[in-house]
C-alpha cells in the first residue's frame, strides 16, 4: 500500500517514513500543499496522511483540492486540538483525524482502517442530480430536462468541481487552482465570467440562479 505523507516538519516526516516503510508501506512525501496535490495526481496513493499547518496552503484547502477529483482516504495528522478544526476537516472530506502527539501503533491502525473503508466504498459517483440537471461525471455530459447542454472544457471543469461537492461551498481559491492552475489563484474575475456563462446554460432564470449560487467573497455552491 502506498501512503502520501504531507507535513512541513522534516524530522517528523523522516521518522514517519522510516516507521511506515518498516511496516511494509510505500511512502511518498510532500512538504507543502501544492506539492501534495501534485504528488497525489502523480503517484495515486492508497491513503493520504495530511498535516493542516502547511507553509503555503491550509490543510483544509488541500482536502478540498483532493476531493475535487479523488476519493482517496485522507487521515489528518495535526497539532490543532480545537473541535471546530476537526469538524471542518471532516466536513470537507477527511476520513479520520489524529492529533499530535500520537502513538505509532494507533496511527498505523487508523491508516489501515481508512484504506479498508476506501476499498469497500463506491469509488466513483457517476451521476449527480441537481433539480432539473443531470451531470454525468463519467461521460462528461450535462442534461437539463433531458436535453444535452453543451459546455466548453473550462465550463465543464468548473461545473464538475462543484458537482463533486454538491451542496457544499467550494472556496474561490480552490476553484481557480483546480480549474486554471496554481498561478491563477488570485484571478477572481475568471470566476465571475465563467459563472455567468454557466448560468446562461444551466439555469432557467440566470438572473436568479437556483443551482449555481455565489457566496459573496467566499466561493460557489452547486445546490441540489
Amino acid at each position: 500500500m502506498k501512503v502520501l505523507v504531507v507535513d512541513d516538519e522534516p524530522d517528523l516526516t523522516r521518522a514517519l517514513a522510516i516507521n511506515l516503510r518498516a511496516h511494509g508501506w510505500e511512502v511518498v512525501t510532500a512538504g507543502d500543499g501544492r506539492s501534495a496535490l501534485a504528488a497525489a495526481a502523480t503517484h495515486h496513493p492508497d491513503v493520504v496522511l495530511l498535516d493542516l499547518g502547511l507553509p503555503d496552503l491550509d490543510g483544509t484547502e488541500v482536502i478540498s483540492g483532493l476531493r475535487g477529483w479523488t476519493t482517496v482516504p485522507i487521515v489528518v495528522l495535526s497539532a490543532r486540538h480545537h473541535g471546530e478544526d476537526k469538524v471542518e476537516a471532516l466536513d470537507l472530506g477527511a476520513d479520520d483525524y489524529v492529533t499530535k502527539p500520537f502513538a505509532m501503533n494507533e496511527l498505523l491502525a487508523r491508516l489501515r482502517a481508512a484504506v479498508r473503508r476506501g476499498a469497500s466504498a463506491e469509488t466513483e459517483v457517476s451521476l449527480v442530480e441537481a433539480g432539473d440537471l443531470t451531470i454525468d461525471l463519467a461521460r462528461k455530459k450535462v442534461h437539463r430536462d433531458g436535453a444535452e447542454v453543451r459546455l466548453t472544457p473550462t465550463e465543464w471543469a468548473f461545473l464538475e468541481l462543484l458537482a463533486r461537492h454538491l451542496g457544499r461551498l467550494v472556496p474561490r481559491a480552490t476553484i481557480l487552482r483546480e480549474v486554471w492552475g496554481p498561478a491563477y489563484d488570485q484571478q477572481t474575475h475568471y470566476l465571475r465570467v465563467y459563472a455567468a456563462q454557466l448560468r446562461r446554460k444551466i439555469e432557467r432564470d440566470p438572473a436568479h440562479p437556483r443551482h449555481l449560487v455565489t457566496t459573496s467573497g467566499l466561493g460557489y455552491t452547486l445546490e441540489p
